[in-house]
């Protein structure tokens, strides 16, 4: 046989190699690109609802896809509104003035006596020259019992639940405040609180702090953003709308800034009510959470020093009567580590975030509340067993 008759037999006898498409090798990864970019395109849209899961996205949090697009053309201020971003932009770009004798502001919001006064005289001892204390009485002249507590009381007025009276007796508190130059630091507290720390492990914690501890964060159920009012508009827009506990500590340049505003007090004294239009807003709990998210947001932590236990989901907070209180109840307050809020929706949405302090994970709480009168005793006997160390 020849060899090209050969040849052409074993070629026949040889299956044909099939051709494939060179599109269709890359198809399963086309398939994987689409599905994992419809999986962060749903991530956006709808995020999670626990903020743990948000930074699987992005560790700037649940956001919604639109806020990642392009923002329009800046509108216009007003006169009164670009007066006050100035006067803002010129009180943060301001350094603290230098003391010698750096102090805390202790600013008490009470109907009248203060129940704990015994208790917090074993917490000021010793540190003289450190601290200030003020008395706003809303209803009653206070009967002093600590020498701590002599010549504290301000002028007052009286204070409603819910009303704008409220904002108004925190700023006399922090004007009041604000006129010794020693005070670098404010603390609001109320007559249900108590220390949860050894006075120097405060004094050092808010001292060297590079952050306002307000507490703030986005609620889009019926007790948050529902309360908002479109009459707030431009400077205030639904989506800047916050809301957190009124008990806050304030930097000075911050409390400076707060009774400097009358742009954003004004909008929340005249739409922020209960009953107003349906809804029933509360300044104390929306005013200073909102204004700071809009003016720096990055300057405040975002959860208060303070405690408050709203796990029995009431109008009103956990109280704890005597036979409460115990070391280990107040060791556990003083320990939690761990900030959360939960939304007002029928689905709540709860989201937990770590309590850092300058960038270090610390404990979140140096005061609690609500304690009944009646608690005093135990919690002066408590006292130094539970602060020991803290």
């Amino acid at each position: 046989m020849k060899a090209t008759e050969a040849w052409g037999l074993s070629m026949q006898i040889l299956p044909m190699q099939r051709h494939r498409h060179a599109s269709r090798r890359p198809l399963w990864i086309i398939v994987l690109l689409c599905l994992v970019s419809l999986f962060v395109i749903c991530g956006y849209v709808y995020p999670p609802e626990n903020s743990t899961a948000c930074y699987v996205f992005s560790p700037r949090g649940c956001k919604a896809f639109t806020e990642w697009l392009p923002s329009s053309a800046k509108r216009e201020l007003s006169d009164e509104e670009l007066a006050s971003q100035v006067l803002i932009e010129e009180f943060l770009k301001t350094p603290p003035r230098p003391t010698a004798n750096p102090k805390i502001a202790f600013m008490f919001l009470t109907p009248g006596s203060l129940p704990f006064e015994r208790l917090w005289d074993l917490f000021f001892s010793g540190n003289e020259g450190k601290f200030s204390v003020y008395v706003h009485a809303s209803q009653r002249k206070p009967v002093h019992q600590s020498k701590y507590f002599l010549g504290s009381d301000i002028h007052s007025d009286k204070v409603g639940w819910g009303q704008v009276s409220m904002i108004d007796a925190e700023r006399r508190l922090l004007g009041n405040a604000l006129r010794d130059p020693d005070n670098q630091h404010f603390v609001l507290l109320s007559d249900s609180c108590i220390p949860l720390h050894r006075f120097d492990y405060v004094y050092n914690y808010l001292m060297y702090t590079n952050v306002s501890y307000i507490d703030s964060f986005f609620d889009p159920g019926p007790h948050g953003n529902d309360r908002y009012s479109p009459h707030m508009l431009p400077e205030i827009e639904k989506e800047d709308f916050r809301k957190g506990a009124q008990w806050f500590h304030l930097k000075r340049q911050h409390a400076m800034i707060v009774i400097s505003d009358t742009l954003y007090y004004s909008k929340f004294k005249n739409y922020c009510r209960p009953g107003f239009e349906g809804r029933n807003c509360y300044c104390d709990e929306h005013y200073l959470p909102t204004f700071f998210n809009i003016i720096d947001p990055g300057g405040v932590a975002n959860w208060s020093v303070t405690h408050v236990d709203w796990s029995e989901h009431k109008w009103h907070p956990k109280s704890y009567r005597a036979q409460d209180v115990s070391y280990e109840l107040l060791q556990t307050i003083a320990s939690i580590g761990e900030s959360v809020h939960e939304t007002s929706e029928v689905k709540k949405q709860v989201y937990v975030d770590r309590c850092l302090w300058n960038g270090v994970k610390r404990p979140c709480y140096l005061f609690a509340r609500k304690f009944y009168p009646e608690t005093l005793n135990i919690l002066m006997e408590l006292f130094s067993n539970y602060t020991a160390g803290a």
